[in-house]
């Protein structure tokens, strides 16, 4: 968890729009913006939320200290009367949302803030931001975790995007079911498991391959996991059973055809009489070649660059857009893009999903009318579970949604979503949504 003011965590033409309604009086209007996507990523059959604890956080540190207003002064963004009204700004509005964990669809009201326009129009990139890059990240971990089956999956990419993504992207894999991170301040930050033995220069450092097992076994004991296919993988786990013992941890792989490889190995440690030492396999993962080896004796993966770029969708494909706002008259007016291909549902809304009889999910259902907040349309229907809860009231964050508990609790969210879904949303294979949404 960053600290700190997160307030130029934004687009300069957010603040200009600011600048130019509070000047024509339009600023103060009550206004209903709501984050979606239009579409999943092609070939995504659902999509998982996350970010969104984080996302709170950053919006309670939404707040103009005295270095970001003399920033905004010397770059002349906005009118001297504007950096007086963002002096005092600090967002005290009500956010509504599905859960972080959740499941999402092309549609689905995924966030929806409510405040004056010009409190909730600042906070444009930040939510998608963090909701564009964590969801994305959790919907491509949530894809790798299903085809594991059950085997543990460590987050280990951090050297492969930037260091604040990295945080992020260990957070979001966690809550999709990913049980460890590589990156300690992960650890520090959100609470999560970390991993991580030696690579390939403790090995090359040292005089023999050993020397360099030695030294580990020494240091971390026989239970560690020793990286064997520095040089010759035959003889590097011959040499790691030698020296720490039928006992040994695991061996890790990172290279060479592993179906072939894991099989050879799983038989060696096996003859060697280190028959529970386990399989640790990391080379270049993602969820076609974990499943590609849910035959092999692997006992554990460890993925990088493909968790923390989305497999390929490093964003999500949110949007951000204002659905509501009140006329003179004080009553909520719909209001929508009509752009081509860009199309968009005005009105405030509330969400729910049909399960049938087997609790298994057919349909997202999407209510157009006094939402959020309400639930009038569920009361008398058992086969609609609600999806959104309030996430901020009157600009405090809900605790129950931040912090260490918050990923615990969104971790255990999405290990029960999934058990909704039909048991097409599991497969890797092109397809379209696994369930249609629907709008009453």
């Amino acid at each position: 968890m960053t600290t700190g003011s997160a307030a130029l965590f934004t687009d300069r033409y957010e603040l200009t729009m600011v600048d130019a309604a509070l000047l024509d009086g339009t600023a103060h209007r009550e206004s209903l913006f709501e984050a979606f996507a239009r579409r999943l990523p092609e070939g995504r059959r659902y999509g998982v939320v996350a970010g969104t604890g984080r996302l709170l956080e950053l919006i309670e540190r939404f707040r103009f200290g005295d270095e970001e207003l003399e920033f905004l002064r010397e770059q002349h963004v906005v009118r001297d009367e504007t950096l007086d009204w963002l002096a005092d700004y600090r967002f005290s509005g009500d956010i509504w949302g599905y859960r972080e964990g959740e499941a999402y669809f092309p549609g689905s009201p995924l966030l929806t803030i409510r405040a004056s326009f010009a409190e909730a129009v600042m906070l444009e990139t930040v939510v998608l931001s963090v909701l564009n890059y964590d969801s994305s990240v959790a919907s491509a971990a949530a894809r790798m975790v299903s085809v594991a089956l059950g085997r543990p999956i460590a987050e280990m990419g951090s050297r492969r995007t930037n260091e604040g993504s990295a945080i992020a992207a260990a957070r979001a894999a966690y809550i999709a079911g990913f049980d460890a991170t590589s990156n300690l301040e992960a650890g520090r930050s959100w609470g999560i498991p970390t991993m991580g033995t030696a690579a390939h220069a403790f090995t090359l450092l040292h005089d023999s391959e050993e020397a360099a097992f030695r030294a580990q076994v020494e240091a971390l004991g026989p239970g560690t996991t020793l990286l064997v296919d520095t040089y010759d993988i035959e003889r590097g786990v011959e040499t790691a059973i030698r020296v720490a013992g039928t006992e040994l941890g695991a061996v890790r792989i990172d290279s060479g055809d592993l179906p072939t490889v894991v099989a050879a190995v799983r038989e060696q440690l096996d003859s060697l009489g280190a028959v529970r030492t386990r399989i640790t396999v990391t080379s270049d993962l993602d969820e076609y070649t974990i499943a590609a080896l849910s035959g092999a004796p692997v006992d554990a993966y460890g993925v990088g660059t493909s968790v923390v770029t989305g497999s390929g969708f490093p964003a999500a494909g949110m949007v951000f857009k204002l659905v509501a706002r009140r006329g003179d008259d004080g009553e909520w007016v719909d209001v929508a893009k009509a752009s081509t291909n860009k199309l968009s549902i005005g009105g405030r809304k509330n969400a729910a999903r049909r399960l049938d009889r087997t609790r298994t999910a057919r349909e997202e259902l999407v209510f157009v009318g006094d939402g959020p907040g309400g639930e009038a349309e569920f009361a008398d229907d058992d086969s609609l579970r609600p999806l959104m809860v309030p996430l901020m009231r009157e600009g405090r964050a809900d605790a129950a949604y931040t912090g260490h508990a918050g990923v615990q609790a969104a971790r255990a969210h999405r290990a029960e979503v999934m058990q909704e879904l039909p048991i097409e949303a599991f497969r890797l294979g092109r397809g379209e949504a696994v369930i249609p949404t629907s709008y009453r």
